[in-house]
């Protein structure tokens, strides 16, 4: 459609807000891990005569006039009549973000303007949230600090959109405390990986050091969703799951799709003074005390395989335990305390992250002497990385945790294990796993071998009905069972003839729940009757 001149936008904005010709499209968010939603952004539409207006159109007209405050209220506005009509109807809701320009800080009482309508409709805080932009802090730092102070007074949570499309984002980061970053998916426009690969993966591994999740913004592929699940980064946004819908489309979602809330990036390190991270005189001291536990920095030297430790922290020390010293750890030859395949292990962890500028994690077998403590092996999990080069000597820094009691406990449950396979052969009992938000089996190995199952069944469980594991008579029954299970039964049991021979097994469910009460998983059995029957006489 034609764009309308510029003066008759403006002849038809008051008739557009109050005829609701201006209104929110919802895009949902989505964890991509495990199909549910766990919020939406409240996009701005325009309903003219003739169609639909860009958004790239008439916003900057409105700022240019000073309207856009009038327009962002009436939004906040919608979405707040929205999430009152969701809760009225008993829709289980999920946070939804509004933008806020810089205009609308610059000019306006923005914080105490939207907390009066929030609580015209009595909306609890936690269902709205507010997105800021890097440019709306450029030139307005002070202020735009203070809005964020009363914003977090107030409750809500604060979004900064667009991360990483203007030029001071890490200066701007330092500086607010915003609550959530979304990235800016234009660094994976092309080519999945390279430098753009690089920039989004330090992202979120910064945002995982400050504790803050990250949504993925303008995500269109299933090759960038998985991309960015691979370095860390769950949650998504764009046309892969949704594009922005209306109100009365986007209750579908709300009915149809599992909610879950969004979860911080990582929550070991909120103790720390993240503002260190910033400046490049407290990095040594923000890494040996604060930042990443038990650490220490060595040099590895090429041929010859020299290794010099050159510093060690007290968490370090630690972790090794025996006794030690920082002077003795530092003074010893750290190849003495590997065997020649341990070695072996760890120097071709060394080589890989050379060759591959990456982190490296590992686990090797260590024999330790003190005076105090004798002799012991323990199994150390490293993470290495090369911080520094010069000539054939690499500068290395690596993370340490001691597992061995978790690599005994391993141990321990493998053996288990064993022997529960071994009695699962004598009682002809199947087991399986089943995820209810992707509706997956994962079946145990007997059901895979006796079934000819695959290790996935995605679907559950209806290519077992079409199979004939599940007989076409009790094929509703099941139905209903999983049904039940997906509602949030804790446990259900029932007798069942399985496979074309009608064999019957003593079905049972058992249901695992999140933190919020809702159905995760459940763990499924099946008992021949005959083996059990044999069990109570």
């Amino acid at each position: 459609m034609q764009e309308p001149t510029e003066q008759r936008l403006l002849d038809l904005f008051n008739e557009a807000i109050a005829t609701d010709a201006i209104f929110p499209c919802y895009q949902a968010q989505i964890n991509h891990s495990t199909g549910r939603l766990v919020g939406a952004e409240a996009l701005m539409r325009w309903k003219h005569e003739d169609g639909f207006l860009s958004p790239s159109f008439f916003i900057p007209i409105l700022e240019k006039h000073d309207l856009i405050f009038k327009a962002d209220m009436h939004l906040f506005d919608m979405v707040c009549r929205f999430q009152r009509h969701c809760l009225d109807e008993g829709i289980h809701v999920v946070p939804i973000s509004v933008n806020m320009s810089r205009y609308d800080i610059f000019r306006h009482d923005y914080v105490e303007d939207i907390e009066a309508v929030r609580q015209r409709y009595d909306i609890p805080v936690q269902y709205l949230r507010i997105e800021i932009t890097e440019s709306s802090a450029i030139g307005g730092m002070e202020l735009i600090t203070s809005v964020l102070t009363q914003l977090h007074e107030k409750g809500y949570l604060v979004e900064m959109d667009d991360f990483g499309s203007g030029y001071s984002s890490l200066n701007i980061l330092k500086d607010l405390s915003v609550d959530i970053i979304k990235l800016d998916m234009n660094f994976l426009s092309g080519k999945i990986g390279g430098r753009g690969g690089i920039i989004i993966s330090s992202v979120v591994q910064m945002a995982k050091w400050l504790g803050t999740p990250v949504i993925a913004e303008g995500v269109e592929t299933r090759e960038q969703a998985d991309y960015m699940k691979s370095i860390g980064c769950n949650y998504i946004q764009g046309f892969l799951y949704a594009k922005p819908i209306p109100g009365t489309e986007f209750i579908d979602k709300l009915t149809t799709l599992q909610h879950e809330p969004m979860k911080s990036a990582m929550n070991l390190v909120k103790t720390m003074d993240a503002g260190k991270f910033w400046n490049p005189d407290s990095m040594e001291t923000l890494i040996f005390s604060n930042f990443v536990g038990a650490a220490c920095i060595f040099t590895y030297t090429l041929p010859e395989g020299k290794v010099e430790i050159l510093r060690v922290n007290h968490k370090y020390v630690v972790e090794i335990g025996m006794n030690l010293t920082e002077k003795e750890i530092i003074g010893s030859n750290p190849w003495d305390n590997h065997k020649t395949a341990s070695r072996a292990d760890y120097e071709r962890a060394i080589k890989k992250a050379i060759e591959t500028n990456d982190e490296v994690t590992f686990e090797t077998w260590r024999d330790f002497h003190s005076p105090c403590c004798g002799d012991d092996s323990i199994c150390v999990r490293s993470s290495i990385r090369v911080i520094g080069k010069a000539g054939t000597q690499y500068l290395i820094y690596a993370m340490i945790h001691n597992v061995t009691a978790e690599k005994k406990a391993f141990d321990s449950v493998a053996e288990s294990e064993r022997r529960f396979r071994f009695a699962s052969e004598q009682l002809n009992l199947y087991a399986w796993e089943y995820t209810i938000a992707t509706k997956e089996m994962r079946p145990c190995f007997r059901c895979m071998r006796d079934l000819n199952l695959p290790p996935l069944i995605e679907n559950y469980p209806e290519p077992l009905i079409e199979s004939g594991v599940f007989p076409a008579d009790y094929a509703d029954f099941y139905r209903d069972m999983m049904k039940k299970i997906d509602e949030g039964a804790p446990s259900l049991d029932a007798i069942i003839p399985l496979t074309t021979a009608r064999i019957p097994f003593h079905i049972r469910y058992t249901t695992e729940f999140d933190e919020t009460g809702r159905p995760l998983k459940a763990y499924g059995s099946a008992a021949l009757i005959e083996d059990e029957e044999k069990k109570k006489s």
